[in-house]
């Protein structure tokens, strides 16, 4: 029986295409847990498979959605038994292994994590992939003394996946948020979600001489990386940490060792698609606690599959706000 995907081609002359296809469980690729998928999202790095000459894919055809959220329809998986309510987020599926953009996906077991008790699937698509290298990121800054009274704790490319649900959770832990954004429309939407503080982003996206400036935040989500990230070491108190998640600015940091050194400013790489599942229920049952349910629904933009091309070239542009939760039987 055939079912709906998203599947990307390549033709001989290297031009792809993204289309809703029919495809049948011969298809999938081998994996031990069989899941109906319910809700998938739309990120960064499905933008590039979807679109971008085929950016992150290996092997074609292929069936981005590097996250998804569904009920097990067949294991031979110790841990999971039909009925089960999972969530997929990393393991590069979606990527080098066919993803969540389907009404189906076949995967290895030890990649899924039970859905935490008080989310549904749909609410776990909206915090998805983003959400929980937010979560991630707050672990770390916690684990370097991050706590609430510190000071503002900013976040950079706020308006973003990653941004909004980092938002949410600090100001949901009691955290004086402050939340970067290069779109003034979205200030209202971040204030909603808890930011008591928007700072543009024309004021700190350029590197300045000083390597040193006023020590103003107690701490730093950063989903923006290059200058933007350099500008912001030099403004962070002593002690105090910066968790970079993301390169929407650049891969290169044009800083000095200086505020390392004089403010021991610790910078924390947060990776969550490696991440060991132990780290992840963990996080996961962080973000179901912590996170407030109605600032969540404020992030939902509803998709389905046929709206994936268009959103993928959208995500590229930085013209996506929040979290899209991509109804894949829609």
């Amino acid at each position: 029986m055939s079912f709906n995907a998203l599947v990307v081609t390549r033709d001989e002359e290297g031009r792809t295409a993204a289309t809703v296809s029919h495809i049948t469980e011969d298809d999938l690729p081998p994996g031990d847990v069989l899941v109906a998928v319910e809700y998938s999202t739309v990120n960064y790095k499905d933008g590039l498979c979807i679109g971008s000459g085929g950016g992150l894919v290996k092997t074609w055809p292929h069936v981005p959605g590097i996250d998804f959220a569904g009920t097990v329809e067949r294991s031979d998986h110790p841990d999971y038994r039909p009925g089960d309510k999972v969530v997929l987020t990393g393991w590069r599926v979606g990527e080098i292994h066919w993803g969540g953009h389907a009404q189906k996906a076949r995967v290895r077991g030890d990649w899924l994590v039970p859905l935490p008790e008080g989310l549904t699937t749909r609410q776990a698509m909206a915090v998805g992939t983003a959400g929980l290298t937010a979560m991630l990121a707050i672990d770390a800054l916690e684990a370097h003394g991050l706590a609430p009274g510190n000071g503002p704790v900013l976040v950079t490319g706020a308006a973003g996946g990653v941004g909004s649900v980092a938002v949410a959770l600090l100001a949901a832990m009691g955290h004086e948020v402050a939340a970067v954004t290069g779109r003034p429309e979205t200030e209202a939407y971040l204030r909603e979600l808890g930011a008591t503080t928007i700072v543009p982003r024309a004021d700190i996206a350029e590197t300045v001489k000083r390597p040193l400036e006023s020590e103003t935040w107690a701490g730093c989500v950063d989903a923006v990386g290059g200058a933007m990230l350099a500008r912001v070491l030099g403004q962070m108190k002593y002690g105090a940490s910066v968790a970079a998640v993301g390169l929407a600015g650049g891969a290169g940091l044009p800083a000095t060792v200086i505020p390392f050194i004089l403010r021991g400013v610790n910078l924390l790489g947060i990776d969550s698609v490696m991440q060991p599942r132990p780290n992840r229920i963990r996080a996961w049952n962080r973000i179901a606690e912590l996170l407030p349910l109605d600032r969540l629904d404020a992030m939902i933009h509803p998709a389905t599959l046929a709206d994936l091309p268009e959103l993928g070239a959208a995500i590229l542009k930085g013209e996506v706000r929040g979290r899209v939760v991509v109804d894949v039987n829609a």
